[in-house]
């Protein structure tokens, strides 16, 4: 199976370079990874302590932040390498500044594992929730490279407990520590024998809770909110668009709307904006513009939605209308914002936990959608209920940080 795992990898390096002929973001996946070991090269010195983190895309960035934040405090001699699979990830974050070095993963050869980490030569390694390349843990493993899945997540239908998952199983006893989201992934991991396991949590609430000490302030959001009630549109598709615009057009609720695409290409912006009948403004063009005087206000760009979350008095998180599913809630729920999301939420436990627990809803239809809009905007002990409640659910499940580092510090020698 390792034979067939490696020619797998080999073709689909290939593959990828023709693709890459005719996908923007394949061959930004293709031509990133030309600058991996020239820059390795570059920024790390074979004198250098360093620690690795990896992280699959923007998303597990992110959740890993607060660990890497408090690595870096920890182990201030010690360089930090991070490194993506996915161009979502590194083309948002290559520019952060708490990382030494920032790159893609090359592909999980074992010419590039042996490369890769003869260069890094990392002292201590984690893995952000998932990915579990062969080659590159099977060459830690040779050199005794302490390592550790942080936020991790195991599901039954992983390849780990496939009948002929036996060479992927094989791969899990590289890991030192397994720091688990949940009980179900301590208990899976159990199954195969892996008692190194321990339940710290999900080290994103963490990482929102933490949003809130920073300054959030946005002064052009502010100056179009003008003290109305505002409803922020998060991670907008297309098929949450088709129901927003709808009852954006229609409602006569003295309310504001802040859309968020997830998708800003210009086609795709320039068509939202063109089915909303209200008057609309994009950030690309606010500069000169009363924004007070409108009514709808279209982000057409990246990286602040986070802080517009702060303006919100109720918030719509899109992708639940499509696979896999609704995005991230925890930034709107720590700011104390009900939350309202589709129907496809099945595979994210804070949003079936937030659902359970009433700060959250979920809507399948035009109608529920309006139903569920005018009950906020009008009742406000509802909605200030609703927002408690998702404030409440963040601040209850901080500390996976702390569980990770200080079962670290028992295991590690790098003090």
């Amino acid at each position: 199976m390792l034979f067939l795992y490696n020619v797998i990898i080999h073709i689909a390096g290939f593959s990828l370079k023709i693709i890459a002929l005719f996908n923007p973001k394949i061959k930004l996946f293709v031509e990133g990874r030309k600058a991996v070991f020239p820059t390795l090269i570059q920024k790390i010195q074979s004198s250098d302590k360093t620690i690795w983190f990896h992280a699959a895309s923007l998303g597990e960035y992110e959740q890993g932040l607060p660990v890497i934040e408090k690595i870096k405090e920890e182990f201030p001699s010690h360089k930090i390498i991070i490194s993506f699979f996915s161009p979502s990830g590194y083309e948002v974050r290559k520019n952060n500044t708490i990382a030494d070095a920032t790159v893609y993963l090359p592909l999980d050869t074992k010419k590039n594992a042996q490369e890769f980490l003869k260069l890094a030569h990392p002292e201590m390694v984690f893995f952000i929730k998932y990915e579990y390349w062969i080659n590159y843990l099977s060459e830690l493993k040779k050199q005794n490279t302490p390592t550790y899945l942080i936020s991790g997540i195991l599901r039954e239908n992983q390849l780990f407990f496939k009948w002929y998952g036996g060479f992927y199983r094989k791969a899990l006893n590289t890991f030192t520590y397994f720091f688990v989201q949940n009980e179900n992934s301590k208990k899976l991991l159990y199954q195969l024998g892996k008692t190194n396991v321990i339940v710290s949590g999900d080290t994103r609430f963490d990482r929102v809770a933490a949003i809130l000490e920073k300054d959030n302030r946005l002064d052009f959001i502010s100056n179009f909110k003008n003290n109305t009630l505002t409803i922020v549109i998060g991670s907008s598709w297309p098929k949450d668009e088709i129901l927003l615009t709808d009852f954006i057009n229609k409602t006569s609720l003295p309310v504001k709307f802040i859309i968020a695409p997830h998708n800003i290409k210009s086609e795709q912006i320039g068509q939202l904006k063109k089915s909303l009948t209200r008057k609309t403004v994009l950030f690309s063009e606010k500069e000169g513009e009363n924004l007070a005087d409108y009514e709808v206000f279209i982000i057409d760009t990246i990286g602040i939605l986070t802080k517009i979350y702060s303006y919100a008095d109720i918030a719509y998180v899109g992708g639940g209308f499509g696979n896999p599913g609704v995005h991230n809630l925890l930034e709107p729920a720590t700011f104390g914002v009900p939350i309202v999301i589709g129907p496809n939420f099945s595979h994210f436990a804070e949003a079936i936990a937030l659902v359970n627990l009433e700060g959250c809803i979920s809507i399948s239809n035009n109608e529920e959608l309006s139903q569920t809009f005018d009950l906020l905007v009008t009742d406000d002990e509802t909605r200030n209920k609703k927002g408690i409640i998702c404030s409440n659910f963040v601040n209850t499940n901080e500390g996976a940080t702390s569980i990770i580092f200080e079962n670290i510090q028992k295991k590690t020698t790098l003090y």
